[in-house]
């Protein structure tokens, strides 16, 4: 059965009309144009939560990991923690003690790969793979997906509905992968006209972006929840 384009209106020039937003590339939109994540039925937001989710993509690493969690540990904050099956084979004891600590586990996907350039059995194959790992760390099966770089596939987002996952993305982000970024820079974008019900989207590591770019995750993570105590705004988990 045919899927219902979406209808995005926004000016255009002189004039403005309907832009038309094809399904494959709605997927590639999600992350970054509100309407075509609901238009997918991917959260992007914790509607009626009390407070916002933190939530960090790409570990469990040797030293961006233990470092988050001592910060989290010290403010008395649970976050929600996507892993990557490949790092968790090779820590296995790491991605236990994020769930030891109280974090939710979730997955991110076995190796950190663009879901749109992959096949539909390549995909599938991913998802299965990066959650045995996950519950052969953890004893956990994760509930939680978000893919690498936001990007879902059309076979993608069937699969992770199919194994019963919940797609979701961000409504914050620090952009904290960058290379000439600053703790301060991460912190003031992740908190830009924060309100409860926001998920703000960090790294604990480094694998896949610039090197030594969890140290200054760490950095802003502690700058971040200083804005949030400023504001009363506490923290969730996206249950």
């Amino acid at each position: 059965m045919a899927t219902a384009t979406p209808v995005i209106t926004e000016k255009q020039g002189r004039a403005s009309g309907p832009i038309i937003i094809p399904r494959v590339i709605r997927h590639l939109l999600a992350p970054h144009v509100p309407r075509a994540a609901a238009g997918l039925g991917i959260a992007r937001t914790l509607p009626g939560a009390g407070g916002v989710a933190l939530t960090f993509d790409d570990g469990p690493h040797p030293q961006g990991t233990p470092a988050i969690l001592e910060i989290l540990e010290q403010e008395q904050i649970k976050a929600t923690f996507f892993l990557v099956g490949e790092q968790v084979e090779r820590r296995p004891s790491l991605a236990a003690e994020i769930a030891q600590r109280g974090h939710l586990i979730a997955l991110h996907a076995y190796r950190h790969r663009p879901q749109p350039a992959l096949s539909a059995r390549a995909v599938q194959a991913d998802l299965d793979r990066g959650t045995r790992a996950i519950e052969a760390a953890t004893g956990i099966t994760p509930a939680w997906h978000r893919p690498p770089y936001g990007l879902y596939s059309p076979a993608g987002l069937t699969g992770v509905r199919e194994r019963g996952l919940r797609p979701i993305l961000w409504s914050l982000w620090g952009k904290d992968w960058r290379r000439l970024t600053t703790p301060d820079r991460i912190a003031a974008r992740a908190t830009r006209d924060i309100t409860p019900g926001d998920v703000i989207l960090l790294h604990d590591a480094d694998f896949y972006s610039s090197k030594g770019s969890h140290e200054r995750t760490a950095e802003a993570l502690k700058l971040i929840v200083r804005e949030l105590k400023r504001q009363k705004i506490g923290t969730v988990l996206p249950l």
